[in-house]
């Protein structure tokens, strides 16, 4: 490796260094910054491979269904446009990604991913709690039929469920942590009876060992990864053995 290389891939590093530590289980929940996004993919084999491109440089990236039904890449979380925009032209110039969109935090969720029209289920809710989960439910259900592996050859079994949650709730502006035990730590407790779209459901032996997690999207149902490399589904909770696992749900808006 010649001495601009190393010299180059240092800085790169030291750039990205947001985007690795936020691999890392976050202490709690927060607001999404600036992110990059990339690509306007027919084909879901497309952004899953520039996803784990990008997963192999350590950046926590992962793909998604867009509401024109395109698949486009995402990652990062900064503060300031600038930030995002210094990183992206990092990675357009190491030709890792060729163009990018800096998605700006107040667009992440009302401005980009609320459909239009959404069948059977209607908004009923005003304040801002119920409209954010409503979003992340129906964002929950865009990713359906998709095979959903979050971080490729990488990830262990049971990681995928966590990081679906976790990409659905990045791209509706909330920060929340990595892994599903992490993530049943934080956030308010919510009786079974009183579930709202939006809302994280836990499965597992106990509450000291999460072995599962979904997005509750109403009517009994939720949203998941069932195992690596399988299609995200819809499936009710008292369904497949889920009831007699089910451990509790916990709601962050």
């Amino acid at each position: 490796m010649t001495l601009h290389r190393i010299l180059f891939s240092s800085l790169l590093m030291i750039l990205l260094s947001p985007l690795v530590a936020s691999a890392a289980p976050a202490a709690g929940i927060s607001r999404i910054g600036y992110a990059i996004q990339i690509g306007a993919f027919a084909e879901v084999k497309n952004a899953e491979r520039l996803t784990f491109k990008l997963q192999e440089k350590g950046i926590e990236a992962f793909y998604f269904k867009k509401e024109n039904g395109l698949y486009a890449v995402r990652f990062g979380d900064f503060p300031r446009r600038d930030d995002a925009r210094n990183i992206a032209k990092k990675l357009v110039s190491d030709k890792i990604i060729e163009s990018y969109f800096i998605a700006p935090p107040s667009k992440t969720a009302k401005e980009q991913m609320l459909p239009p029209k959404v069948g059977h289920v209607t908004v009923k809710k005003t304040d801002k709690t119920d409209q954010m989960g409503y979003i992340a439910a129906r964002t929950a259900e865009r990713f359906v039929g998709i095979p959903y592996r979050w971080g490729g050859d990488t990830v262990v079994d049971g990681m995928d469920c966590s990081g679906f949650t976790r990409a659905v709730y990045n791209l509706c502006g909330v920060n929340i942590p990595r892994t599903s035990l992490e993530q049943f730590r934080v956030g308010q407790a919510v009786n079974k009876d009183e579930l709202l779209d939006g809302d994280l459901v836990f499965f597992g032996n106990s509450e000291r060992q999460i072995t599962h997690v979904g997005i509750y999207v109403g009517e009994n149902r939720f949203v998941h990864a069932p195992k690596r490399g399988d299609d995200i589904k819809i499936t009710p909770i008292t369904g497949n053995g889920f009831a007699k696992r089910f451990i509790g749900a916990k709601r962050y808006f």
